[in-house]
C-alpha cells in the first residue's frame, strides 16, 4: 500500500463570511490565540506524518508563503538583543527547505479545481486533503486518525462527525453499511453521499468535515468534472463519480472541530486554543472567566 506522503491544503477562497476581518489578510492568516489558523493546519499535518504540503493560494495571499518563511531582518534583531524566547517561536512554525509548496488557483473555480491545480506536485500517488477552515482538535491528530484507517482498508477515506441537532440537511451527509472491525464501529464503508438533504431524508447524521485521503485517480475525472453546486468544480461531485470503481469508506474522528469560517466559530476556536495552551493556558482561562465576570 502506497503511504500517504503528501496533503493539499486550499486557501485561495475569498473568506466572505469573515469579511471585514479579511479584506487585507488571508482569511487562513486570521489569528486564532497566538498564532494564524494555517499554522495549526500545517502543525496537524506534520504530526500526522505529511512529508509535503501544498498550498493552493490566490491572488493577493502572498503573505502565506512570507510566513512559512524566514524573515531575516527581524530574526536577526531578536537574535542581537538575545531575546531567544521569542526567537524561538517566530521560527517554530516554519517548515524545512522543501517540504512545503506553494501553487496558485488562477481563478475561484471551486474546491475541485483547487485540488486540480495541485496534481504535478501530487503526482500519482494517493493524497490527503486539509481544509484550513475546520481547526481539529485531536489526539492522535485527526488527520493522523484518517491516515490510520487508510493503513487498514486503503481507497478512499473521508473523515466525518455529528451535525448538530436538526442541522443534518445543511451539510454533505455520508449513507454508511458496515464497520470495519478494530475501530469500535467508528470506520465504516460508505455507500453513498448526499449534498444538503431535505429533512427527515438523511441517510445518516454523519457529514463530512474537512479531512480526505484520496486515490490519484481523481485528478482525472476533476480534469474533466463540469461545474456543479455554486457553477464551481466540486470535489464531492468528483468523489461521486470515483466511488462506482473505488471503494470509500467514513471514519468517525474522536475529536472536536471548530468552522472558522464565521465571526462566531473562529472566536470560539480562540477560546479553544487559549484554554488548551500549554503556556499561556492558566492566563487565558482566569481573563476570560473576569470577562464573563465568572468565579
Amino acid at each position: 500500500m502506497t503511504k500517504i506522503r503528501k496533503a493539499v491544503v486550499p486557501v485561495a477562497g475569498l473568506g466572505t463570511r469573515n469579511l471585514p476581518a479579511a479584506k487585507t489578510t488571508p482569511k487562513n492568516l486570521l489569528n486564532v490565540f497566538d498564532r494564524p489558523l494555517l499554522a495549526y493546519i500545517a502543525a496537524e499535518a506534520w504530526a500526522s506524518g505529511i512529508e509535503h504540503l501544498i498550498i493552493v493560494t490566490g491572488r493577493g495571499q502572498s503573505a502565506i508563503e512570507d510566513y512559512f518563511d524566514h524573515a531575516f531582518e527581524l530574526e536577526a534583531s531578536l537574535e542581537s538583543k538575545g531575546k531567544t524566547d521569542l526567537l524561538g517561536l517566530v521560527r517554530a512554525d516554519l517548515p524545512r527547505a522543501g517540504q512545503m509548496s506553494f501553487i496558485r488557483q488562477m481563478a475561484p473555480l471551486g474546491l475541485g479545481h483547487a485540488v486540480w491545480c495541485a496534481r504535478e506536485l501530487v503526482g500519482g500517488e494517493p493524497f490527503a486533503v486539509m481544509l484550513p477552515d475546520m481547526l481539529m482538535q485531536a489526539k492522535p491528530p485527526a488527520l493522523a486518525q484518517a491516515m490510520s484507517a487508510y493503513e487498514a482498508v486503503g481507497g478512499n477515506i473521508v473523515v466525518v462527525e455529528p451535525a448538530p441537532a436538526g442541522e443534518a440537511h445543511k451539510y454533505g451527509i455520508v449513507a454508511l453499511a458496515d464497520a470495519i472491525e478494530g475501530f469500535g464501529g467508528k470506520l465504516k464503508v460508505m455507500t453513498d453521499m448526499v449534498e444538503k438533504p431535505p429533512p427527515g431524508t438523511e441517510p445518516s447524521n454523519l457529514f463530512i468535515s474537512g479531512r480526505y485521503i484520496l486515490q490519484p485517480e481523481i485528478i482525472e475525472l476533476l480534469s474533466r468534472q463540469s461545474k456543479g453546486a455554486g457553477g464551481e468544480i466540486q470535489l464531492t461531485d468528483a468523489m461521486a463519480a470515483l466511488r462506482a470503481s473505488q471503494p470509500f469508506h467514513a471514519l468517525e474522528f474522536e475529536g472536536t472541530t471548530y468552522d472558522c469560517g464565521d465571526a462566531i466559530g473562529l472566536l470560539r476556536a480562540n477560546l479553544a486554543m487559549a484554554l488548551a495552551h500549554l503556556r499561556l493556558g492558566d492566563a487565558a482561562r482566569a481573563a476570560a472567566k473576569a470577562m464573563l465576570g465568572a468565579p
